[in-house]
């Protein structure tokens, strides 16, 4: 059989670890082709080498038979390959237009001429149901938004085989449904698609077959419709998961942490982003803050920590007022907080893993003398929670974090915090983006720290990590508590329904 795109015996290093060891992928003409894999398996990296962001050690790249040379990205789009990156490639102050006919602009006498790009990228959103704003600027755009245009890029292009690199890893319900609707209809147009994901159910639902990476290393092509998701989680994984959430029902205590009244206003629409937001978590319980995306619950989170504004309202920990607090002080006081986007907000790329690790309390005891920082306890402390929490990395606590799978950065954020022995820990989006081996894992560990009798607040735009893991759900609708249920007497259709507005009860402890 002829394959439009055949990676054969690829192999990729960098410092201290081989990221593709001998792998092979072949995709055959308009199907959806799946790549999964735990966070760190090299499915980016193979991705990378497709699309020549990085060139292999070892390896053939064949498209329709033949062999070819990808030595960079626009050398790929010649050879009608795009890319859809998990971390938007956009520029923030162009407008979507601009960003998508970015290299292939039609210019006369040094003018760009504009008419002509704007009617096919109508054409193309019309056709694609990627509805846009040309003119809008990307950084006043939704998550979703932004990804659509990246779609239109690559479709502007004429690209025939298209990367999607996580798609839905920050998409709501809605958007990932209609993304999916959106790959089916690009297949029966010709185009060939692979998609990397580390969403069974996403895999289920599109894909024709699956390759799954394992440290590295090919572990095997299946047929989707005939493998179940419990066998391909174990390829991907090597061992059996659990992916039901095992919890015993919560004990909760005193009240820990308390919301009064709490607004937020809007920097571009003065408009109240967070509407007199009132919320109590007690100790031994996961109250989950639900709603869709662009809600409120980012500047909600952004005031509760400290790391943005609020207008008016009151927040409590342990009896303390903390409304006017440092972000220092409210860490001190027994808050701990898992950023909902671990790169912008969590994480300092550029330097080392043990100097993340210790953010938190390098200006402590033991960390410092006289502000001088003893970095031997900082390394050993490092080693001891990346042993503890299970941080594969290239080398240790040496390791630059920008060069850390997403989800070994979101285990090393999740150790810093919770080695804080928090009072109240804020958790957003806690598995976005992770493979089932490390969602397990972070469900657990969230779990026994509500069973070790902490508080937590859970923002989540997972329905089943809302229903699995929450003792309690807070809805939250264009910045209002609209709902308080428990997860035992409500389902996923009136969580919906409540999320989008058409279901009101605001009753709230």
């Amino acid at each position: 059989m002829e394959y439009v795109i055949e990676m054969l015996n690829i192999r990729k290093e960098f410092p201290g670890i081989v990221a593709n060891d001998d792998v092979n992928l072949q995709l055959k003409k308009g199907e959806i082709h799946a790549l999964l894999g735990e966070n760190g398996a090299g499915k980016s990296t193979l991705m990378s080498v497709l699309f020549g962001m990085y060139r292999p050690e070892k390896g053939v790249i064949k498209k329709n038979g033949i062999e070819v040379k990808i030595k960079d990205p626009n050398e790929a789009n010649r050879q009608g390959i795009g890319m859809v990156h998990q971390h938007f490639k956009l520029v923030e102050n162009f407008t979507a237009l601009q960003n998508i006919i970015l290299g292939v602009e039609d210019t006369k006498n040094g003018i760009l001429l504009m008419d002509d790009a704007r009617k096919k990228v109508v054409e193309l959103s019309k056709k694609y149901t990627l509805m846009i704003e040309p003119d809008e600027l990307i950084e006043n755009m939704t998550v979703g938004m932004q990804q659509r245009v990246e779609i239109l890029k690559m479709l502007y292009k004429e690209n025939e085989i298209l990367i999607f690199d996580e798609p839905t890893a920050v998409l709501t319900p809605q958007e990932i449904e209609e993304l999916m609707s959106i790959m089916k209809k690009l297949v029966k147009e010709d185009k060939s698609i692979l998609f990397i994901t580390h969403k069974l159910n996403e895999i289920k639902e599109v894909a024709d077959r699956c390759t799954v990476l394992r440290k590295g290393k090919g572990i095997g092509t299946v047929d989707v419709e005939t493998t179940s998701k419990e066998e391909m989680s174990k390829m991907m994984v090597g061992r059996d998961v659990d992916l039901k959430i095992n919890k015993t029902p919560a004990k909760p205590g005193k009240t820990i942490f308390e919301v009064e009244g709490l607004s937020v206003i809007s920097k571009r629409s003065k408009k109240k982003v967070v509407n007199n937001v009132s919320l109590k978590v007690r100790q031994g319980e996961i109250v989950c803050v639900a709603g869709i995306d662009g809600n409120g619950q980012s500047e909600l989170v952004y005031a509760l920590t400290g790391i943005g504004p609020h207008h008016d309202g009151k927040i409590i920990l342990n009896g303390e007022d903390i409304t006017e607090s440092s972000i220092r002080h409210r860490n001190i006081a027994g808050m701990a907080h898992i950023p909902e986007d671990r790169q912008k907000d969590g994480l300092i790329l550029d330097y080392k893993l043990s100097q993340n690790i210790v953010l938190k309390k390098y200006f402590t005891e033991g960390f410092q003398k006289n502000k001088i920082i003893n970095y031997t306890n900082v390394k050993e402390y490092s080693d001891k929670l990346i042993e503890k929490y299970d941080v594969r990395t290239g080398q240790g606590s040496n390791t630059l974090v920008r060069s850390m799978s997403g989800g070994n950065q979101q285990k090393a954020i999740l150790a810093r915090e919770i080695e804080e022995n928090p009072e109240i820990l804020i958790a957003v989006q806690p598995t976005r983006g992770l493979d089932v081996g490390a969602i397990e894992y972070i469900h657990q560990q969230l779990v026994k720290q509500r069973d070790d009798g902490k508080a937590i607040l859970l923002v989540s735009l997972e329905l089943d990590e809302v229903m699995n893991l929450s003792d309690k759900i807070l809805v939250i609708y264009e910045g209002k508590i609209v709902a308080d249920l428990k997860p035992e007497e409500t389902n996923i259709r009136e969580l919906g329904l409540y999320m989008a507005g058409a279901k009101k009860n605001e009753v709230v402890s």
